[in-house]
C-alpha cells in the first residue's frame, strides 16, 4: 500500500485530479501486479481530490485509490478489450497543422487540466486539433521532468497524454464532460524529448456517456500505447 497526494499540477477541473493522471497512478500499480495477459481498467467513482492523503493498494485481482472514501478502484481485463482503440495515424506536419484548430485555446471547460489547459504551465500542454473526420491529432515532447528511474517517460504520464486526446474528439464546448473510465495499454515508452503523436477519435454515444480512444505513435508511426476511454456528461460549473 502507498500513500500519496494529489499535488495542484495535476488537476483537471479547477477543484479535482486530472482523470488520466489518476487513472494512470491506478492502473499503472495494477498493470504491475495483474497476470501480464491483461491491461487495467480504471473506473473514477469521485471527482479526484486534491492535496487529500490517498491510499493505494494493488493485487493480482485489482487496485484501488481510497481517502475517507473510494476514489477510483481498477481491474484487469482483457486485451480484446483494446481491439477499437488503434485510431489511423497522421505524420507530425499534419498533427502540427491540427493543433492550430484546438478549440481549448478559446473555450476550454477546465483551463488548468494537466494534460490539455494552456493556463497549466506545469503540464503537458497538449493541443488536440480537429482532422475533420471525428479524428484529433496533436504532437507531444515529453518533458524531461516525466521520466522514470529508468530514464523513459514514466507510465503514468503516458496515461495522462492518451486522456484528453480522446476527450476533445467531443464536441466539449456543446457535449462538456469529464472521464469516467478508461482502459489503456502500453506497448513501448518514449524517451523524453522524442516527438511523438497522439490521436484520438469517437466510437460512439450512450445517453450521458460518450465513448472514445486514443494512440501514441512515435515520429516512425510505430503504435506506443493505446487506450479506451468513457466519458460523463457534466456541468462544468460543479467542478470548477
Amino acid at each position: 500500500m502507498t500513500t500519496m497526494r494529489i499535488a495542484p499540477r495535476f488537476r483537471g477541473p479547477a477543484k479535482s485530479g486530472n482523470g488520466g493522471y489518476v487513472a494512470g497512478l491506478v492502473g499503472t500499480a495494477l498493470a504491475a501486479a495483474a497476470p501480464a495477459d491483461t491491461v487495467p481498467r480504471v473506473r473514477l467513482l469521485v471527482p479526484p481530490p486534491m492535496d487529500t492523503y490517498l491510499e493505494l493498494s494493488a493485487d493480482p485481482s485489482g487496485a484501488k485509490l481510497a481517502g475517507s472514501t473510494p476514489v477510483a478502484e481498477g481491474v484487469p481485463v482483457s486485451l480484446d478489450t483494446l481491439a477499437d482503440a488503434t485510431v489511423d495515424p497522421v505524420g507530425p506536419d499534419e498533427a502540427l497543422a491540427a493543433e492550430a484548430k484546438y478549440r481549448g485555446r478559446v473555450d476550454h471547460p477546465f483551463p488548468g487540466c494537466f494534460v490539455c489547459g494552456l493556463e497549466n504551465h506545469e503540464g503537458l500542454q497538449l493541443k488536440p486539433g480537429p482532422l475533420g473526420d471525428g479524428r484529433t491529432a496533436c504532437t507531444w515532447h515529453p518533458a524531461a521532468d516525466l521520466a522514470a528511474s529508468d530514464r523513459l517517460v514514466d507510465p503514468v504520464y503516458i496515461w495522462s497524454a492518451l486522456d484528453c486526446p480522446g476527450g476533445w474528439a467531443i464536441d466539449l464546448e456543446g457535449r462538456p464532460s469529464v472521464l469516467g473510465q478508461m482502459t489503456a495499454c502500453i506497448d513501448a515508452r518514449p524517451r523524453p524529448g522524442e516527438p511523438c503523436v497522439v490521436m484520438g477519435r469517437v466510437l460512439g454515444e450512450d445517453g450521458r456517456k460518450t465513448h472514445t480512444a486514443s494512440t501514441l505513435y512515435d515520429s516512425d508511426g510505430r503504435v506506443l500505447a493505446r487506450a479506451r476511454h468513457t466519458w460523463i456528461l457534466v456541468d462544468p460549473a460543479l467542478f470548477n
